[in-house]
């Protein structure tokens, strides 16, 4: 089993995002703890009315609503209702909530069995239930407990197997614009923004696209890039963007650019003892044979590290990115280091086209591994000169005749080695001429 609790300042928001799930017929409430009535009886305003008026005893505490998800192998879904129940109500118990009005709903929108909890931590009495580091000092020793009570797959199992692998969108399903789209997103950041350390857009979109899905700021001129705003969108096949964005407000936890810029912050230090595994698979692989870029993709793949490669307009590869699905850490190439950049994994790989396979047939391996493609440098390079040219170009008349006319310095572009060495004139005496 494996919970993930999530604290905020809004219960009205997680209550109407699990009743909305409801509507949409992927949820249902199966339970309430600490509440008069049974939830099958009750109305929305007759649940949320509960927590307002137990939140109300405690103003000064603002991130009062807690909203946590019991997750279950794939393999327990003859888990009952009655079982989600006691399993709910003894790890709510063991945490500190089993007094606290607490709603229970069970979704059907994963491949694994999963049941939602809503509660708040204000106590009836006005006091407040310390959050910080409860996962850690409650939730994971109830977890362990309730693996062996009810005889549940333990977590380190299902890390193992890998049971939780999240699906991509399938864009083909998807109506664009409808609440489905909204939806399928939001199941994508709800197991992407928390879990993953990420430190910008970039990296975090590298996580993203692999599920189909983009964070985008727009053009800068646009209303929404000049307001510090901030779109979620679908991706096709191709990584292109299709269907309505929907602006990251509109979901239940407000990923927004805000909300984004603070994790940017936080996982830099967090993410920071995990390079060593990333940089070690690398080497390790680079330096035991020879390898294209693409089978080194491949045997990276398998351990869990996925390459994101970055490429213009005419092909030329000008960024990695390495998303470490174990460790759930994103670096781009050049925050671990030169040997990991774009440019370095181009000169340690084989050419393109030329496999590891064609290394150990070939006569001469030397004349395989000199035939290096353009290198990353030399063409940022070159797109570098056409646009200090092109930007330097006058459009004016008056300008172009100036250029025309102006006399070329072509000694400024001779190595010094090519330049002549200019013979020192004698000066005559001007005093024995006379």
């Amino acid at each position: 089993m494996v919970a993930v609790i999530k604290t905020g300042h809004s219960i009205h928001r997680i209550l109407n995002y699990n009743e909305n799930k409801v509507k949409q017929g992927v949820a249902e409430c199966i339970g309430a703890g600490n509440y008069p009535v049974d939830p099958d009886k009750m109305s929305f305003t007759m649940k949320l009315n509960r927590f307002l008026k137990q939140m109300e005893l405690n103003e000064k505490t603002k991130r009062n609503s807690v909203h946590i998800s019991l997750n279950f192998d794939v393999s327990e879904h003859h888990l009952s209702k009655q079982k989600l129940l006691e399993i709910a109500d003894n790890y709510l118990d063991k945490i500190g909530f089993g007094e606290q009005p607490y709603l229970v709903y069970q979704h059907h929108d994963a491949g694994h069995p999963h049941i939602h909890l809503v509660t708040t931590n204000i106590e009836a009495d006005g006091k407040r239930i310390d959050l910080h580091h409860l996962g850690i000092r409650k939730s994971e020793p109830a977890r362990k407990a309730l693996e062996k009570e009810f005889g549940l797959v333990q977590a380190e199992a299902q890390k193992k197997v890998e049971n939780y692998k999240l699906k991509p969108i399938a864009v083909g399903k998807v109506k664009y614009g409808k609440s489905q789209t909204k939806m399928a997103i939001q199941n994508i950041l709800e197991n992407v923004l928390n879990p993953y350390k990420y430190t910008s857009l970039p990296e975090l979109n590298a996580v993203l696209n692999q599920y189909n899905v983009k964070a985008e700021r727009g053009t800068e001129n646009s209303k929404v890039y000049q307001t510090g705003g901030l779109l979620y969108r679908v991706l096709d096949i191709d990584g292109n963007p299709v269907g309505v964005p929907i602006k990251a407000s509109l979901f239940y936890n407000k990923p927004t650019l805000k909300f984004l810029e603070q994790k940017f912050k936080e996982n830099v230090a967090k993410r920071t003892l995990f390079k060593r595994r990333v940089k070690n698979v690398v080497d390790k692989e680079l330096l035991s044979k020879k390898s294209s870029i693409p089978e080194l993709i491949s045997a990276l793949k398998k351990q869990g590290i996925q390459i994101v490669l970055r490429q213009n307009a005419n092909g030329i590869l000008y960024g990695i990115t390495y998303v470490d699905h174990q460790t759930k850490c994103v670096f781009n190439g050049s925050a671990l280091g030169k040997r990991y950049s774009a440019k370095a994994i181009q000169e340690r790989c084989l050419p393109e086209g030329v496999s590891g396979q064609d290394l150990l047939r070939h006569p001469d391996p030397k004349q395989i591994i000199g035939l290096q493609p353009q290198t990353t440098a030399a063409a940022e390079t070159k797109e570098a000169d056409k646009e200090v040219q092109s930007a330097t170009i006058p459009t004016g008349k008056e300008n172009v005749l100036e250029v025309l006319t102006q006399a070329e310095n072509t000694s400024d572009y001779l190595p010094n080695q090519l330049k002549k060495k200019r013979k020192k004139k004698k000066k005559r005496n001007l005093n024995n001429n006379q």
